[in-house]
Order: structure tokens, then C-alpha cells, then sequence
């Protein structure tokens, strides 16, 4: 008889039946683990493209966007992580190849965390290019940052891709736009010269007004947000100012503007910045030695 107070030992029966049914659980535990491990390996070795990323083989890199053989058109917006030393200064160098291997474009991807880390930081770089005529292969390629030179740092990923050919003729024009830090004396100031312009590089159709096409791209002042990461400024878009029309006699292009509110005027700094801009931008076509604009109080101080 059980006293109060007493608790009776579990018999030998009960302990081992405990024990086997434990034990089972974590046998099927176990088997339900392997059966998931090896059913997601070779679900992935069957379909690679279930993995949500491309990988370097030394797992330094992964691309996020595009994947592999994916077809990119322009703008191609690359996407993804990389080891903090992939990066120098929070960047690193893509490029775009076409078919034949030739360059198309080269960016540079910017980190968009703190890049001072041996863990995976995400990264991204938006790429411009003219489309091909027709639908080709090409290779896009993430180059790591190697400050020191040294061959042995070395290292890149190479992804293939298709390049979506053009649905309208395109060409490259460069605008003109405005770095104050490249434009100083040795006291570090402002010299408001020609020394200042930066070019940026834009993809437009081909038309039969590529001048007045290109400056009226420039007169919008889009400017991307990595150009801006580096200094690239400007003062375009200035309301009400637009071009009228332009025309080429003996070297002088002539470029009619529309400003009613004087915005092209103002001190002779900036205004000589705003006339450098168009001229810089129109003086990369052909034909075009001199630029003239009208009226001819335009970018006046």
C-alpha cells in the first residue's frame, strides 16, 4: 500500500517504453531531415534556376539580378551582395560585353551598407547601353576592386546573358554636366572654367535631329543617382527655358533658346558653366566648330 507522501518508481516496463518512443522520434526526425536536405539538393541540380542567385565559385559574390542567360535590356539594373573586401572605396567595376567580347559598358557597382566588413553587403549598379541590332549573346562581368594591383588578388565573375536587340536604331551621345571638385586652384578655390565639365554617356534613338535631340536632353538635367555620388551637378532643368531650333552654316551652329523669365542669367560664374555645358555637348558632333546662341542676351551675367 502506497503511504501519503510516497511516489511509486516507474517500473522498468515504462522506462523502456519512453526510451523507445524517443528514440523513435528522433529517428524520424532525422529521416524527415535527410529526406528534405536530399530532396532540396537535387530539386536545385534539376532546376538551378531555383536558387534566387548566381554564385561565384569562390562564393565571394552573388547576383541577385540578372541571372544567368536571362535577356537584359537597357537599362540593366545589376543587383546583389559580395564579401566587404570584394569592394574598394564601397565599389567595384562591371562590365558588358557583347558577343565578340567588345565592351558595350562599364559601371561602377556602389555598396549600399556599411562595404567595412567580411560579411555579404548588398550592392548595385544601374548599366546604359546601346542594344544590338539583333538579339545576341553577351557576358556581364563583376570585376573585383584590387587596389594593390597585385595579380594575385585578382579576381572576377562572368555571367552569360542575352542581349535584347533594339526595337529602334540606337546611339550613344555624351551630355555635359558640372564637377566643382575638378574645377579648383591650388587654394582650392572655384575656378568656374571648362576644367570642370564631366561627361555622362546617354542612350537615345536614332532621329534626323541628333544636336537638338541631345540638348534638349541636356537642358533636363537627369542626372543618375550614382553620378551624383560622385560630384556630377548641374543647375538644368531651369523653368520656362527650352530650345527653339537650331541650324549649321560653316562650322556655327546657331541654337535658338526660349527663356521668358531671364533663368539663364545671374552672376558670370554660373552663367559661363551654363554656356559651357550646351557648347561642350554640341561641339562632339561633326561639323560643329562654333556655338552661337540667340538671343543674344542669353547667358549674360
Amino acid at each position: 500500500m502506497i503511504q501519503l507522501g510516497e511516489v511509486e518508481p516507474p517500473s522498468i516496463y515504462f522506462r523502456i517504453r519512453d526510451k523507445i518512443m524517443y528514440m523513435n522520434k528522433i529517428i524520424i526526425l532525422a529521416i524527415l531531415v535527410v529526406l528534405v536536405l536530399g530532396g532540396a539538393a537535387a530539386y536545385f541540380k534539376l532546376y538551378p534556376g531555383a536558387v534566387p542567385y548566381e554564385i561565384s565559385p569562390s562564393g565571394l559574390i552573388k547576383v541577385t539580378s540578372p541571372r544567368a542567360n536571362q535577356t537584359v535590356q537597357s537599362p540593366l539594373v545589376v543587383k546583389g551582395e559580395a564579401r566587404g573586401f570584394w569592394f574598394f572605396e564601397a565599389s567595384f567595376p562591371v562590365k558588358l560585353f557583347d558577343k565578340d567580347g567588345d565592351l558595350l559598358v562599364m559601371g561602377i557597382a556602389q555598396a549600399k551598407s556599411d562595404w567595412m566588413t567580411e560579411e555579404f553587403v548588398p550592392f548595385e549598379v544601374t548599366l546604359n547601353f546601346v542594344a544590338p541590332l539583333a538579339t545576341e549573346k553577351g557576358a556581364l562581368v563583376l570585376i573585383k576592386d584590387n587596389p594593390s594591383g597585385l595579380p594575385e588578388h585578382d579576381e572576377s565573375f562572368s555571367i552569360p546573358v542575352v542581349l535584347e536587340k533594339a526595337s529602334v536604331p540606337e546611339r550613344l551621345i555624351d551630355l555635359y554636366y558640372y564637377n566643382p571638385n575638378y574645377d579648383k586652384d591650388e587654394s582650392g578655390n572655384i575656378m568656374c572654367s571648362r576644367q570642370g565639365l564631366v561627361k555622362v554617356q546617354r542612350i537615345v534613338p536614332v532621329t534626323q535631329t541628333p544636336i537638338q535631340d541631345a540638348v534638349k536632353l541636356l537642358l533636363k538635367g537627369e542626372l543618375t543617382e550614382q553620378e551624383r555620388i560622385y560630384g556630377v551637378t548641374t543647375e538644368y532643368p531651369l523653368e520656362g527655358v527650352s530650345l527653339g531650333g537650331a541650324s549649321l552654316k560653316d562650322g556655327v551652329l546657331t541654337l535658338q533658346f526660349n527663356d521668358p523669365s531671364n533663368r539663364t542669367g545671374g552672376g558670370s560664374c554660373r552663367v559661363g558653366i551654363l554656356w559651357f555645358q550646351i557648347e561642350a555637348t554640341v561641339k562632339q558632333f561633326a561639323g560643329v566648330e562654333q556655338a552661337r546662341f540667340l538671343p543674344e542676351e542669353l547667358f549674360q551675367p
